[in-house]
């Protein structure tokens, strides 16, 4: 037994009533339709997945109510029909958006074989648009920002999606280039088309040629079966090469032959292969620094920046914080609160928006899950907050310092001095040794420096 609607759209009532019997009877939900106009009524309503549809009809012909059913926006997957085999009438229907055409008289076996078929592809049609929202998310999760140069992003990002430009987004890490690349995706003509993520330097490098253009059965050892590759798992669609400055010379060359000509050789392979294919691509890194240093194509980097996006850190749009705070509050409240409503302590927001981010929205995002996991009460405070941050924020700043109250000239100096180095540490994430370059000392330098904090943070 099946769940498939079918409608049969035939002018002949006896084509109608033979093939509705044996579709019946075969397990199939079916209805019937004298005419394209009384198609169209039935199939305005969305639900039916199937339909038989003669093509000859004295009000409307079979292959202007698969039109218009196209342009009211419904999908449903339409089988043709007709008497006269004519290969400009099947071509014609198949461009219109058919998903195939039998010549009329066909055998039973046939038509279930073709209606299984068209039943599979549309099921595979609805599995995909699910898993690219449960991906993607439903778009309802959008942060409306206050701040000038974020306004000014989204003006960008809306102006954009509706071409087929490249785009360059640059920016800190964490600051949302993903999100961005999504949203001009998802405004896109080709929304519904294949969205497809590259972390170009989480490839090996000697992979990344067969990852990006596929590869043919043979074509090197271990290479079992042919593979399509991301650019052609992309066609009609947008793919995102995020961190592209990660990207080998050798392979930036034929990336550039695919944005000029828009074909993919895949490995071992003399045949070229056609793709049409939006590519966006993000980097942290400054890419006219390494067009400098040789480190980066300076053609590639033209072909790629047509229309370039930055991204500006947290630290500069402070005024989004206090909503952004809530807003990413309550999105981790539906994902690991368990019901829990909680607000921030006032104490809690200030140190949130007067914090520098070195990650970012992603670091924000995750010392508001750690404080979610952490708080006991109905409200965050500061001690569910990353230790790393209420520390910083505890600390006299740079140019704050009184020196009759705080011990002297050489205390200041020393808390000063400490107040750089905890900052360095927290920028690279705790890497001490990585701190201790950035600062230009030693790392046994650092230690020393931060056993005298120590000590300092002991005397009455």
């Amino acid at each position: 037994m099946t769940s498939l609607h079918i409608l049969v759209i035939d002018d002949e009532p006896a084509i109608r009533q033979v093939v509705s019997a044996y579709l019946q009877k075969a397990g199939y939900y079916v209805e019937q339709a004298d005419s394209g106009n009384a198609a169209l009524q039935k199939i305005s309503k969305g639900n039916v997945d199937i339909a038989l549809c003669d093509i000859k009809m004295p009000d409307l012909s079979g292959i202007e109510v698969l039109r218009q059913a196209r342009a009211a926006g419904v999908d449903t997957a339409f089988i043709m029909m007709t008497a006269y085999a004519s290969v400009d009438t099947a071509i014609e229907a198949m461009k219109s958006g058919a998903a195939d055409y039998m010549i009329k008289p066909f055998n039973n076996d046939e038509l279930l074989q073709r209606l299984t078929k068209a039943g599979d592809l549309r099921g595979l049609r609805a599995e995909n648009q699910m898993l690219r929202k449960l991906v993607m998310g439903d778009g309802n999760e959008v942060f409306n920002f206050d701040s000038p140069a974020m306004r000014e992003l989204q003006r960008m990002v809306t102006k954009v999606a509706p071409t087929d430009s490249t785009v360059l987004i640059t920016g800190e890490s964490g600051t949302g280039k993903g999100v961005s690349a999504r949203q001009i995706h998802l405004q896109s003509q080709r929304a519904n088309a294949p969205f497809i993520p590259v972390n170009c330097g989480a490839i090996p490098e000697s992979l990344v040629e067969s990852e990006f253009f596929g590869h043919i059965r043979g074509a090197f050892t271990g290479a079992d079966k042919a593979r399509k590759g991301l650019f052609l798992e992309a066609d009609r669609g947008t793919i995102f090469l995020d961190e592209i400055g990660e990207l080998p010379l050798a392979l930036q060359v034929k990336l550039l032959h695919v944005l000029e000509n828009k074909e993919v050789r895949p490995v071992g392979s003399e045949q070229a292969r056609h793709v049409d294919v939006r590519i966006i691509a993000a980097t942290n890194c400054n890419l006219g620094e390494m067009v400098a240093q040789g480190k980066f194509r300076q053609d590639l980097y033209f072909r790629l920046s047509v229309f370039h996006i930055h991204m500006p850190p947290l630290r500069e749009r402070r005024q989004d914080l206090p909503a952004l705070v809530r807003f990413l509050l309550q999105r981790s409240m539906q994902r690991l609160g368990n019901g829990r409503q909680l607000s921030v302590d006032p104490a809690v927001e200030e140190i949130l928006v007067n914090h520098d981010w070195p990650g970012n929205v992603r670091e924000l995002e995750n010392a508001i899950d750690r404080a979610l996991i952490m708080a006991d009460g109905n409200s965050i405070t500061l001690a569910d907050l990353p230790p790393q941050i209420t520390r910083v924020a505890q600390l006299p700043q740079p140019g704050n310092y009184d020196t009759q109250h705080s011990g002297g000239l050489r205390e200041a100096v020393r808390k000063y001095e400490t107040s750089l180095i905890l900052r360095a540490i927290e920028e690279a994430d705790g890497d001490r040794r990585i701190a201790a370059q950035k600062l230009d000392i030693g790392l046994s330098s650092l230690y020393r420096k931060m056993e005298e904090f120590e000590d300092l943070e002991q005397r009455p």
